[in-house]
Parts: C-alpha cells; structure tokens; sequence
C-alpha cells in the first residue's frame, strides 16, 4: 500500500506547472467582515466576482481588483453550494441543504425560485424536486443544467422559463450513472460535462444527455470551468488540493502549484471554480474560509 502510495504522489507531481500565481489579500471585506466556508465563486460579463459563503453575508460582489462593492442582505438560503452568473446578470445560487434554487436579478431581488414547496427533498425520478444540488450551468437556448447531486444522482435541463424538459442519470458506477453530481459546465459546442465526483471522472454528454465520452484519471473533480478563448477547462481536484487544466481530449495541460495548505497560494478543499477573460483563476475554499485568486504574471 505504502509502495502504490508513492507512486500515485509521484504522477500527481510529476506534471507541468501552470504559470498561475496567488495574488495576495485579494479580497477587500468591510472591517469586522469574514466569509464563512466558502463554497462558490462566479465571474460575471464585466469580470466581476460573486462568492457565495456560509458566513452572515452570503453573496458579495467584487471587483476583479478584490473591491467590494455589494452585498445582498437578504439570501435565504439554509446553506450555500454553487452560484453561477448567467449571460444577462442574473445570480443563481444553490441552496445544497434546501433544496432549492434562487434566480437573484442584479439588486438582489428573488426572479425565481426552483423546488419543491418548503423545501422538501425530490426523487431521482421527480422532475420538480431536487436532493442536495450543487450547481448549475446555461445552454445556448437560454436554458440551463443542474447537478443533483449528493443524494440524487442525476442532471436535469430545464428551459429558460424554468419549465422541466428533461434529466438523466441514476446511482452508479457505469457510463451515464453517478456518484456524488457534484458540477456541470458546458463548452462553446453545448457539450455538457459532469463532474462526477466520487467516481473520480468527468463524464461529456450531448445536449440531450446522451453519453459520448468520459475523462478518467484527473484526480477527483470538484469544480469545472470553461475557458473560451483557450479552448480548456480549469478543474478542482479537491481529493488532492490541486486545481489542474486540462485540453479538450482530457489531457493535463498544467497543475496550480500550491498543495495543501492555510496560507495564501496553498489550498484546503478547493471547491468551486471560476476564470475571467484575462484569465485569472479564482477558487472558492470550503475549508479555508476565503476565495483565492490567481494570475499570470504580466
């Protein structure tokens, strides 16, 4: 055991390292202000920032300087997982304990609210319930996708109303199925890519949710973001505290140097993840209570 180990180590570490570095005391919070644990992060149009926490002020906005410039002060959520900015900016936030998804418009007003009626946990098979939902991402049509996630197994699509259209996926270890739905994220062809978490794969499914192909051994993945302009997804390999790029055919293009760790540029549970035009990665810790940002050198 001592012997597979070291060798597992040795090909974590033994892949190129991303030009990426922490840039320190990013976040500007009012004094008297902490996250609580960090569960997501999202990049808006302008390269705004979103981070969702578990802390007394659940949804703050920054700039991508680090300054804050808003908080929502209502956001009624039981605990926070996964936020997402879609393309006309609005803020979806993902209750995880309460089964539940919030469509805030930019001043923080509720525009939806997706789930069944007090909260109660859904079926794999209910097309209005959730069990535990992590994420959610949007489609091309003005749709989007939701992870579900911890306790269900599955991806739903629902279309821009909110209106049901479909869901795939059951408990499992074979192509299609899942354990622990953790993120979805599509790329510029409206591919949708699952991070399955505790299966240790990224599965990539057609729009409808048929299953074309998967990704194995790239750790366990977390968090999932699409880089347009470098045609690559930027993944969390919260198992290993690493967060790796990875091209198209899922190959390691480089690894965040950091590992585990409580000082800025180490990583404590890598959760969620998110990258601006420019480039620059930012990770939501669970563990660490805080958002990092990291950018290539100019």
């Amino acid at each position: 055991m001592l012997v597979l180990a070291s060798v597992a180590a040795t090909v974590l570490l033994a892949q190129p390292v991303l030009p990426h570095r922490v840039v320190n005391d990013w976040a500007k919070l009012p004094d008297g202000w902490n996250f609580g644990e960090t569960s997501g992060v999202a990049v808006d149009k302008d390269d705004n920032v979103w981070v969702f926490n578990r802390g007394p002020h659940g949804l703050i906005k920054f700039d991508k300087n680090g300054k804050f410039l808003k908080a929502f002060n209502e956001v009624p959520v039981t605990s926070a997982h996964g936020v997402k900015v879609d393309p006309k900016g609005n803020i979806w936030a993902i209750d995880v304990y309460g089964n539940s998804i919030f469509q805030f418009d930019p001043n923080g007003r509720i525009r939806m609210v997706l789930g069944k009626a007090g909260k109660a946990a859904g079926t794999n098979d209910e097309p209005d319930g959730f069990n535990y939902p992590t994420a959610i991402s949007f489609a091309p049509d003005g749709g989007f996708y939701v992870s579900d996630g911890y306790r269900n197994s599955r991806v739903l699509k629902f279309n821009a109303e909110g209106i049901h259209e479909r869901h795939w996926g059951t408990k499992g270890t074979g192509d299609g199925q899942f354990d622990l739905v953790h993120d979805v994220a599509l790329d510029d062809k409206g591919l949708v890519y699952v991070a399955d978490r505790l299966n240790e794969r990224v599965q990539i499914f057609d729009a409808s949710g048929k299953f074309l192909r998967k990704w194995d051994g790239l750790g366990s993945p977390w968090g999932l973001a699409f880089a347009a302009k470098e045609r690559a997804f930027y993944m969390c390999d919260g198992k290993n505290n690493r967060i790796l790029k990875v091209n198209m055919d899922g190959q390691i293009l480089g690894v965040l140097a950091g590992g585990y760790g409580k000082v800025e540029g180490k990583l404590d549970f890598p959760h969620h993840i998110a990258v601006d035009s420019e480039g620059s990665i930012y990770v939501a810790e669970v563990r660490n209570w805080r958002v990092q940002k990291f950018s290539v050198p100019k």
